[in-house]
């Protein structure tokens, strides 16, 4: 029977930690002989959510596990606990298999166990982990990163897509795809991280853009070139790149890009419009033009984003302008 022990400690994020023991707390009926031996350790009683938790055993047994998994950490700001960053990485040391839900990378990365690789959380803190550790390489477009005996994930569902690929891993792509059936959960999902995250508007302000960044929103079914832009800013090509880079963070024609792309997802979700027809109302051209783009922007196809996000999903009657 293969162990999988959860780290528990102070700060740890409950909706993680429930995910982690669904899969691996109960086998579904229809996978027969014996599932995870399941552990929680830690070094005292931890309150999650309203409840205490007792674990199982104390940090030092990670070292003795298969598998340890370390939940998400509530505040990335707080330096997680020496003793768990220790135990974490004496597991490993091991031979453990160590993986991280959401934020839980904050904890492997103060073990060292991220330095040199691939690795990801929430998009949110993407950021932050990239800063506080410069020595992994934050990917903030994924669900999971598999390094081997090493692997992370980005936010709250991606957890689970996490787990149920180290039950694929582990036995199979029908035992996976059964636990998925049990939670009523894809046991494999498109994209990455991208399709999930807002760009937020430029916010408003004196700034030489305030006037034309809106001015280019309102326009974006037109073939904005970046001397129309500057024409309308009254500046030169070269001076409105500089102060795109400055208010924006990128060049003039990557943020209509962004811009369109926006517009395409925000019809995709709210409208029955064909992707023909979203193409052109976006400045996009053609069909083909705004698949490509699409997909490498978001992490998944037109077709895709819609079935995952349109509002008649939800339960709601699109609109068909």
């Amino acid at each position: 029977m293969t162990t999988v022990a959860l780290a528990v400690s102070e700060g740890m994020l409950h909706f993680e930690l429930s995910m982690a023991t669904e899969v691996f707390g109960s086998a579904p009926d229809a996978v027969p002989g014996p599932w995870y031996d399941l552990e929680t350790c830690g070094a005292a009683p931890v309150r999650v959510g309203r409840f205490l938790l007792e674990p199982d055993h104390g940090l030092d047994r990670l070292a003795a596990a298969h598998t340890v998994i370390v939940p998400g950490w509530a505040d990335p700001d707080v330096t997680p606990p020496a003793q768990l960053v220790d135990a974490v990485r004496a597991a490993h040391a091991a031979g453990a298999r160590v993986a991280s839900l959401c934020t839980g990378a904050f904890v492997l990365a103060a073990a060292g166990l991220l330095d040199g690789a691939r690795a990801t959380t929430h998009w949110a803190h993407t950021r932050e982990l990239a800063a506080l550790y410069p020595r992994v390489e934050v990917d903030p477009d994924v669900l999971y990163v598999d390094n081997g005996r090493v692997l992370t994930s980005a936010g709250k569902a991606a957890a689970m897509d996490l787990c149920l690929h180290l039950v694929r891993l582990d036995r199979g792509s029908s035992v996976a795809n059964a636990v998925a059936r049990r939670l009523v959960v894809p046991p494999h999902r498109e994209g990455g991280q991208a399709q999930f995250v807002s760009t937020p508007v430029t916010a408003p302000g004196r700034h030489p853009l305030a006037e034309l960044l809106p001015w280019a929103v309102q326009r974006l079914d037109r073939p904005l070139t970046v001397e129309d832009l500057a024409r309308q800013a009254r500046m030169s090509s070269r001076n409105l790149g500089r102060h795109f880079r400055s208010v924006t963070g990128t060049t003039p024609l990557q943020w209509l890009l962004i811009q369109r792309i926006r517009r395409a997802q925000e019809l995709l979700e709210t409208t029955d419009r064909g992707i023909d027809t979203i193409a052109a109302a976006t400045g996009l051209g053609s069909a083909a033009t705004l698949r490509r783009h699409f997909h490498r922007v978001v992490g998944v196809p037109p077709d895709t984003y819609r079935r995952t996000f349109h509002a008649g999903a939800q339960g709601a009657r699109p609109s068909r302008t």
